[in-house]
């Protein structure tokens, strides 16, 4: 039997970012990420909990507005 992934991508944050016209950069300067953090989220790459918790105090908002999760079977 396959074994079920998920995967992750930052859509919805890119998404909010342009309705808030806000840019990557006001983001990062917002919640002080790491520009290797941004890069990582650009890429749709796990990054830590607390980074995906202060961008949702920064934009107001639940980790559901900004990551969706995408179930895979493994070797998709």
């Amino acid at each position: 039997m396959a074994e079920k992934r998920a995967k992750i991508n930052y859509k919805p944050l890119w998404k909010m970012l342009i309705d808030k016209g806000l840019s990557k950069a006001k983001l990062r300067e917002k919640t002080s990420i790491a520009r290797s953090t941004m890069v990582k989220m650009t890429n749709n790459e796990y990054v830590a909990m607390d980074v995906l918790v202060r961008i949702c105090i920064a934009l107001d908002c639940s980790i559901d507005d900004i990551v969706e999760v995408e179930r895979t079977k493994d070797g998709d």
